[in-house]
């Protein structure tokens, strides 16, 4: 275990180089990245929830195994806050647009902070359900995903599309993680509490936690502002 003390600090910062290669090279994103990376970061303080019931890693200062925080966490919900709400709209070359007041008073807009809070509510309820807490997290994600589409339509796409790309970004990620450090993934996730399901050598939970962040995460913004994402040249 102390061979890999400084892995979940490596991982972590590799994910703010996607960040800042994004920031730097698109600028008509950087509102919504720092934006949405800063209302992420503090998720990252709710480490001591899964901590080590779903993983265990260790960490800088060995913050996680005596207090449950560590830094790690709040630098990796910085940028995957970031990276995940333009990912979408990068690939496939589109912008936001607000919405015309007008629209806004649609009778399915009605429903519009229930949709942007069902998670945040649905959550803190399921956790103390007798479960891995991963899995509250990643229902109340997928729920969060499917609220919002029912309150605008318009975000289905972002949604499904961008639930596949966040998916297939955080699978490159936790492929080069095991790379970087084999049998770290085996070592540090609490297995047997889990599925057992590991697809390609990665558990399927953190596999789902991908495709559920990226349901949410990828529309939160436009919901939440009252925007929606147009081809490039018509913004």
């Amino acid at each position: 275990m102390h061979d890999y003390h400084y892995v979940w600090l490596v991982w972590s910062v590799g994910f703010l180089c996607p960040w800042t290669v994004l920031y730097v090279a698109v600028p008509e994103h950087r509102t919504v990245m720092w934006k949405t990376s800063l209302f992420m970061a503090p998720f990252g303080l709710t480490e001591p929830l899964f901590v080590p019931e779903y993983w265990n890693p260790p960490s800088l200062f060995d913050l996680a195994q005596r207090t449950g925080f560590d830094v790690e966490s709040i630098i990796f919900s910085f940028a995957i806050g970031g990276i995940g709400a333009v990912l979408y709209n990068l690939v496939m070359r589109r912008r936001l647009a607000l919405i015309p007041a007008h629209e806004r008073h649609d009778r399915r807009h009605r429903f519009h902070k229930f949709a942007v809070a069902l998670p945040f509510v649905l959550f803190p309820v399921l956790y103390f359900l007798p479960w891995n807490p991963i899995y509250p997290a990643i229902v109340a994600m997928f729920a969060g995903g499917i609220a919002a589409v029912l309150c605008r339509p318009d975000l289905l796409p972002n949604t499904l599309l961008g639930g596949v790309l966040f998916l297939g970004f955080y699978t490159v990620f936790l492929i080069g993680l095991e790379w970087i450090a084999p049998g770290y993934i085996a070592k540090v996730w609490n297995l047997p509490a889990l599925s057992g399901l590991a697809p390609f050598g990665l558990p399927l939970e953190e596999l789902l936690f991908g495709f559920g962040f990226g349901l949410f995460w990828t529309g939160l913004y436009e919901h939440i502002n009252w925007h929606h994402s147009v081809p490039a040249e018509e913004a």
